[in-house]
């Protein structure tokens, strides 16, 4: 790749929206890393795989696949490389592992962790199970896997509310996002679905931030705004936006709007630097929200690794741990698809 080809995809990524700036001076300081990584990861059977909440240069620069936890989990299952090199956290390459047994997953960042993930652990969901003998747990996909081991049926924000509505039970413990939770009570109400929905206490501290005021004044800037946000956002601003969708399905929402539309975009802000690139078309507006542990990924930790895998995290799981997880991402895969 050259400092011409990689500038031109970065130069579309727009300071004020997003917290990153690209100079042809500062493409041309990371030019060196990206082609290193790219002839390593070439020259040592390896992928990468990288989340939409990542910087733009490893999106741009050396990502393979790109989207969001659960499409990259999909695509770590279609890979011919021994080795998968995932660009984001502990969770994700966890469920990747789940998925491909036989890879070797390796994650990158110092900060692994997840707001979210982190805050249920198996012993928590058997502590409500022992509350809660009659319900179905069911599980966001924002989770250990000890926690899936733990439960039913896994799912995503963009299957949550058709899996939701499929189970044949009306008694639901869903762990560990309340904010998720909350809309996913009140779009069954909206369906006429009566569901018994018992909901934990997590949240992602980047999208529980988002509140109406924030949605009130930029509608009052910019006329014909269209406020998209995630299902993660509490449930008053998913009321007061126009699109409310997974990572996923966000992106065919933004394309489809016709050319010139403002977006206020309420989810991590690396979605935002993709989306500038993809859709240069639409005009983004708003302020960044970045999520420290996606943004401790970095060319710098990617080359690392790849220099040094010896030293590098991998993702290891029990066999028996991995079995009940990959049981509650099964059914999720069986009532999605109903």
């Amino acid at each position: 790749m050259t400092a011409e080809e990689l500038y031109n995809r970065l130069k579309s990524v727009q300071p004020g929206s997003v917290l990153c700036t690209y100079s042809m001076e500062k493409v041309e300081q990371m030019l060196p890393l990206i082609n290193e990584i790219n002839e390593r990861k070439a020259a040592q059977d390896t992928v990468i795989l990288a989340h939409a909440y990542c910087a733009p240069e490893i999106i741009l620069g050396v990502a393979d696949y790109t989207g969001d936890s659960y499409k990259l989990s999909e695509d770590a299952t279609k890979v011919t490389q021994k080795n998968i090199l995932f660009s984001a956290v502990r969770f994700m390459g966890e469920t990747a592992k789940i998925l491909n047994p036989q890879k070797n997953v390796m994650i990158p960042g110092p900060l692994t962790g997840c707001s979210l993930a982190d805050s249920i652990t198996a012993a928590e969901v058997a502590a409500l199970r022992e509350k809660y003998p009659d319900y179905t747990f069911v599980c966001y996909i924002n989770t250990t896997a000890d926690v899936k081991a733990a439960c039913d049926v896994c799912v995503t924000s963009g299957n949550v509310m058709k899996i939701v509505e499929n189970l044949p039970t009306d008694k639901i413990c869903f762990v560990p996002d309340r904010l998720m939770g909350k809309n996913i009570i009140d779009e069954m109400k909206k369906r006429g679905v009566k569901k018994d929905i018992v909901l934990h206490s997590g949240f992602c501290y980047v999208h529980q931030t988002y509140d109406p005021e924030l949605i009130q004044f930029f509608r009052s800037q910019n006329p014909g705004l269209k406020v998209v946000c995630h299902p993660e956002c509490q449930p008053e601003v998913a009321l007061l936006s126009d699109y409310v969708g997974s990572t996923g399905q966000m992106v065919p929402y933004i394309r489809d709007l016709p050319a010139g539309t403002p977006v206020l975009l309420l989810t991590e802000c690396g979605l935002v630097a993709r989306m500038q690139y993809e859709y240069p078309d639409k005009q983004f507006i708003g302020s960044c929200s970045m999520c420290k542990y996606m943004k401790s990924n970095s060319l710098e930790n990617i080359l690392e690794t790849l220099r040094h895998p010896e030293k590098a995290e991998h993702i290891e799981l029990e066999e028996a741990t991995r079995v009940k997880a990959k049981k509650c991402i099964d059914a999720m895969f069986h009532y999605a698809n109903l």
